[in-house]
């Protein structure tokens, strides 16, 4: 009987014991129902760089420093809002070098109403894993032109009213051994563009040999360009749940409900660099220079 009241009292001290180490680590112990709650609370983050100008060195930084704050803030998304007449070559190849390589999507957005992607600005657009305009905009004419003394100077900023006649600068390419391995290597890079993301090559190498443009309800219907956005809202409605392909061929899907936008304008060092670099600005400066040497 002793025993049996001994075994009792044991029992009793063993289930006590238990009991207040269960109340002593419980605050301690991971509640997987709040975490799961707070992590589905907690939105979805965009950082949205604007761009407006020609594409020169100071644009390819800006870019490049967004990029950079985007990886280390784990945003989801990087919108680059952009106006551009196009601009060095150099400066364009090293910010899609900088797209393709990028951790975080990047969604080009050609925007505001009446703003275009001419040029250089055609080849970064269709290197995005999202090509965006806003109705009223434009893209295209993608001829490179050179300029300066380097052959590698590559301007493809002129507007159409700066151009010569078609028929004889396409005279002048047929010709011009220079000219003609300017067009076919920008043929061949776009196509290449065009095809990482699925979009419409013929009509890229269209915009390349004849300077073709197209508006953004024709970039749509043409499939060049993957949504038409007048603004953010609705940009981010059309591209939730869309899968892209990253480099390496990594599949992110898009979730883009509620999303933060987080905003990074240019500082005034980029806005005076991209002043100071206007191609079409510097070769003024090169004809004004070259005049005054002139007796």
């Amino acid at each position: 009987m002793q025993q049996a009241k001994g075994s009792l009292r044991t029992a009793r001290r063993l289930l006590c014991f238990l009991l207040v180490t269960l109340a002593t680590l419980a605050p301690t112990l991971p509640r997987h129902g709040q975490e799961s709650s707070q992590q589905s609370e907690e939105a979805p983050t965009a950082l949205l760089l604007t761009w407006e100008g020609a594409i020169g060195p100071a644009s390819a930084d800006y870019l490049l420093r967004g990029l950079q704050e985007a990886a280390e803030e784990e945003h989801d998304l990087l919108i680059l809002r952009l106006d551009t007449p196009g601009g060095l070559d150099s400066s364009m190849r090293q910010m899609i070098q900088a797209i393709l390589a990028s951790p975080i999507p990047v969604a080009t957005w050609v925007w505001p109403r009446g703003a275009r992607a001419a040029s250089a600005g055609t080849y970064i657009l269709y290197a995005s894993h999202l090509a965006v305009m806003a109705p009223g905009t434009t893209l295209g004419a993608a001829t490179p032109v050179r300029v300066g003394a380097r052959a590698g100077d590559l301007d493809t900023s002129a507007t159409e009213a700066e151009e010569p006649d078609r028929e004889a600068q396409e005279g002048r390419a047929d010709s011009d051994p220079m000219s003609a391995k300017m067009v076919e290597d920008a043929v061949a890079y776009i196509r290449a563009l065009a095809e990482l993301h699925g979009r419409n090559a013929d009509w890229a190498e269209k915009a390349v040999r004849q300077a073709a443009s197209l508006s953004a309800a024709e970039a749509e219907r043409e499939q060049v360009i993957d949504v038409v956005a007048g603004d953010l809202e609705e940009l981010l409605a059309a591209v939730t749940g869309r899968s892209l392909v990253m480099e390496r061929g990594r599949e992110v899907i898009l979730s883009t409900e509620n999303m933060e936008i987080a905003t990074r304008d240019p500082p005034w060092r980029a806005r005076l660099f991209a002043m100071i670099g206007n191609p079409t600005l510097a070769l003024v400066f090169v004809t004004m220079g070259i005049s005054h040497l002139v007796p």
